[in-house]
C-alpha cells in the first residue's frame, strides 16, 4: 500500500507540473512549451509507432504538438494533459491508417477499371478521389461516420460494432445505410468506381 501511495503522489505531482507549464504556455511562454515538448515527444513517438511507421509517427507527433501550441488559448481538458496528447496522437494515427486503406482500395478499383488503358492508375485521379471521399466522410454525422468506418475500414461486423458502441445491430445497420445513402449522393459523379460504397 505504501508503494501505491508514493506512485499516486508522484503522478499527482507530475499532473500538477503539467498544469503549471500549460498555464504558462497559455500566456505565450515558449520555454514552458519546450519543456512539455521535450517531455512528451519521445513518449508520443513511441506510442505512435504502435500504429504507423516511424517517419509518419514523428510527423504526426510534431503536428499534434504544433497544433497544441497554436491553439493553446482555446484548450480545456476534461482529462489530464498527458491523456489529451496521447488521445490526439492516436486519433491522427487512425485517420492516417484510414486514409491509406482508402487509397489502397481506390488504387485497386481504378487499376481494374483502367487496366485496358493504363498500366498503372493515374496518381492525380487517386489523389482527387481520396480528397473527395475524405471530405464526404468528414461531413457525415459522427455516429454514421463512426459505424461506417469501423465496418468498411476496420472490417468489423455489425454485431462487433454494436458491442463496441453499446447499441443494437439494427441501429448500426441504420447508421451505415444512411451513411451510404449520403455518400452515394455526394460522390455520384465517381460511381460506379467506388466499390466500397456497395
Amino acid at each position: 500500500m505504501e508503494r501505491q501511495y508514493h506512485t499516486d503522489t508522484s503522478q499527482d505531482k507530475n499532473e500538477m507540473e503539467d498544469i503549471r507549464l500549460f498555464t504558462s504556455m497559455q500566456y505565450g511562454d515558449e520555454k514552458a512549451f519546450d519543456i512539455l515538448f521535450l517531455k512528451y515527444y519521445p513518449r508520443l513517438c513511441a506510442y505512435a509507432l504502435l500504429f504507423v511507421a516511424q517517419h509518419d509517427a514523428e510527423e504526426i507527433v510534431q503536428d499534434v504538438m504544433m497544433w497544441f501550441w497554436e491553439n493553446r488559448t482555446m484548450q480545456a481538458f476534461e482529462v489530464s494533459l498527458k491523456s489529451y496528447l496521447f488521445k490526439a496522437v492516436k486519433n491522427r494515427c487512425l485517420t492516417l491508417i484510414n486514409r491509406n486503406e482508402l487509397k489502397q482500395r481506390i488504387v485497386s478499383v481504378i487499376s481494374k477499371e483502367m487496366e485496358a488503358i493504363y498500366d498503372d492508375p493515374d496518381f492525380y485521379i487517386v489523389e482527387e478521389l481520396t480528397k473527395k471521399i475524405e471530405s464526404a466522410l468528414q461531413a457525415l454525422p459522427e455516429t454514421y461516420r463512426e459505424a461506417f468506418e469501423l465496418n468498411r475500414f476496420h472490417n468489423l461486423s455489425y454485431r462487433e460494432i454494436a458491442q463496441q458502441l453499446s447499441t443494437s445491430t439494427k441501429t448500426i445497420d441504420y447508421r451505415i445505410q444512411q451513411a451510404l445513402k449520403i455518400l452515394r449522393n455526394r460522390l455520384k459523379d465517381y460511381l460506379p468506381a467506388l466499390l466500397f460504397l456497395h
